[in-house]
């Protein structure tokens, strides 16, 4: 007869965010739980069903079902198990307190016995105190499977941008769909042309997206920030050395958080767009340059900053044809050019050995870092140094190993393409001339910063000091000029191995610096230093 005038909540709860497998658990609870109180005749009043965490107190539902019983408005509640309940200490604390107020008299589970006896409660509070155990060691144990993975270099969550999971090997592979992308918005930011919403707007134009949705401006920003991306795992503030291959270089990472650096900082106002803007200094004060319109044309006069000049206005077009001369001043004939580039092939060809040395000691520092990990590693168990000593050294440590990473990289590059940068070059000689007659002013101006250096005008006429190697080749050019038969015997092999000459006559071209090789190959003892 109790039963029969008892009331009942029927309480359901799952925890999980799948909403498939969630619906599905909390049917199964309800059917379970109402076949449960028609075959023990329980009067269930109301049903509160949540999907929600019992970790932590503060579920909604759960509070409104025991503020109900306070109210007296039910006697016994009609759950799963004691865990549907409470996993935290707070929770069932509160249904124990109820039971021991006499708010509760009754607490009914499939699969537990509870009676409201000294006995009952006392299983009932272990019940309860065993599923905060549960709850708790099963995030622990996730702790540690995550401390163990980024130990051993393996990303531990679901992939970031451009990467997959890899089921077999529990690791992260490139997303070939999505690397070259990403690799492209590093490049496009470093360049330093683009602002955030600009490369956001290109990426997102070629085809760059999430996994549902397009980027916005805050992903790219944090994607620009992830050392993922070249190889480093950031966690909880610690880096971890990652196993994955990497998408881009550390150096390529490095400048675009230097570009960000500079941009985050606060702009002036906009000018308008001339296109010698901040190019020039005067000859004479050594004010800037600066660009005025005057009856539809635009001049070039000193700012006057640092007082009176006597430095004249000059037309912008008079200096955009002196630029032009400048260009064709350090270009080289195609005829002339051609014979260069046959030599360095050949040069290249006769290579046969590269950076052996060389990457023989990278190696042995690597292996000398990688030593000096487990030393820190075994300094912290011995307590020898604090966790904050050990992340710091930690961090020197792995940076200075992905630094040894790249320089490998670029030396099996350089095997190959150590003269790359000349044959460059000499096309690019032979080319700017013409470049410099068909270009643009924009263009012609971008190519004479990137090829020369203090731009100053006096009296109207541009001076420029040109980089190496592009000096000698103006020298060059101008010897050639004084002697038809210079060119002839520049491109003999004698001359061409003189290296860098005073005397013009025997001006070779500029040779890019290339590391010393040697081919002997002596085995070292790896050993470790003292930290």
């Amino acid at each position: 007869m109790q039963n029969q005038t008892m009331r009942y909540f029927l309480y359901a709860r799952k925890s999980t965010d799948e909403p498939d497998r969630q619906i599905l658990s909390i049917e199964g609870q309800l059917a379970e739980l109402r076949e449960y109180a028609k075959k023990e005749n329980l009067i269930i009043v109301k049903e509160f069903i949540e999907s929600k965490t019992a970790k932590e107190p503060g579920r909604e539902i759960f509070n409104d079902m025991i503020a109900s019983i306070e109210d007296g408005k039910a006697q016994g509640i009609i759950a799963w198990h004691p865990d549907r309940l409470a996993r935290n200490s707070i929770d069932g604390g509160r249904v124990i307190y109820l039971v021991d107020t006499g708010k509760i008299t009754a607490l009914k589970f499939p699969t537990f016995w509870f009676d409201p006896t000294p006995q009952g409660k006392f299983m009932l509070s272990i019940a309860f105190g065993q599923s905060k155990y549960y709850v708790d060691n099963l995030s622990e144990n996730i702790r540690r499977g995550f401390r163990q993975k980024l130990r051993n270099g393996i990303w531990p969550c679901c992939a970031p941008l451009g990467y997959l999971n890899d089921k077999n090997t529990r690791t992260i592979l490139p997303d070939k769909d999505r690397a070259v992308f990403i690799r492209k918005t590093f490049e496009l930011y470093a360049s330093g042309d683009y602002p955030l919403a600009e490369v956001r707007r290109i990426m997102n134009g070629v085809g760059l997206k999430g996994r549902h949705t397009a980027l916005s401006t805050s992903n790219y920003q944090y994607m620009l920030k992830n050392p993922v991306y070249y190889g480093v795992i950031r966690y909880k503030g610690e880096i971890y050395e990652g196993k994955h291959e990497p998408i881009i270089t550390k150096a390529l990472f490095d400048h675009c958080q230097a570009v960000m650096t500079r941009k985050s900082k606060p702009k002036g106002p906009k000018l308008k767009a001339y296109t010698y803007r901040g190019v020039f200094h005067c000859k004479e004060c050594g004010c800037f340059i600066t660009t005025e319109t005057q009856k539809s044309h635009n001049y070039l006069r000193c700012t006057k900053r640092k007082g009176p000049c006597a430095e004249p206005y000059v037309r912008e077009e008079l200096i955009t044809a002196q630029i032009k001369g400048e260009l064709k001043s350090v270009s080289l004939p195609p005829a002339l050019a051609n014979g260069l580039i046959l030599m360095a092939e050949k040069e290249r060809a006769a290579s046969a050995q590269a950076v052996g040395d060389t990457v023989q000691k990278l190696r042995f520092k690597m292996d000398s870092l990688t030593c000096n990990l487990n030393l820190l590693l075994d300094m912290v168990l011995g307590g020898k140094l604090t966790q904050d000593e050990y992340v710091q050294k930690k961090f020197v440590i792995i940076n200075d190993k992905k630094v040894i990473q790249d320089k490998l990289a670029a030396f099996a590059r350089q095997s190959v393409n150590r003269f790359e940068p000349e044959i460059n070059f000499y096309t690019e000689a032979a080319h700017v001339g013409e470049i410099a007659e068909s270009g643009k002013p924009e263009e012609n101006r971008e190519i004479l910063k990137k090829i020369g250096s203090n731009f100053r005008i006096g009296r109207r006429r541009l001076s420029v000091e040109f980089k190496k190697p592009w000096e000698f080749l103006l020298n060059f050019n101008s010897a050639r000029a004084k002697n038809n038969n210079f060119s002839a015997e520049f491109l003999t092999s004698e001359n061409l191995r003189r290296g860098r000459d005073s005397n013009p006559r025997r001006l070779a071209p500029y040779r890019f610096s290339r590391p010393a090789v040697s081919t002997a190959h002596t085995p070292l003892q790896v050993s470790c230093p003292a930290l």
